[in-house]
């Protein structure tokens, strides 16, 4: 398993509008091979907002953070982060992690 962190500036909306201008992103995103999960995050503080992916295999995450990473850049985004981390299923497992 692979885990994929976005992060990136972001001017909003946030919270209820947020989920609303962003629900058809969120049903392709739903369909991309080899993922297994995404938590969306937002900070209106700061002015950020990214995702935290879980994904089946190295392969599918490197694809998708190509494909995520190249639509960012086409909606006007700079800044992106983008890092992928090996699971540590034993350990994640101890802690409840939802693998």
């Amino acid at each position: 398993m692979r885990l994929v962190q976005f992060d990136f500036p972001y001017a909003g909306p946030f919270g209820a509008e947020m989920s609303a201008a962003m629900a058809d992103l969120a049903r392709d995103i739903a369909g991309e091979p080899g993922l297994l999960w995404k938590i969306w995050t937002e900070n209106p503080e700061t002015g950020e907002a990214g995702g935290i992916y879980l994904f089946a295999d190295a392969a599918s995450a490197d694809a998708y953070i190509a494909k995520h990473s190249a639509r960012l850049q086409a909606f006007g985004v700079s800044g992106i982060r983008a890092r992928s981390f090996a699971v540590n299923e034993t350990l994640s497992r101890i802690d409840r992690a939802p693998l």
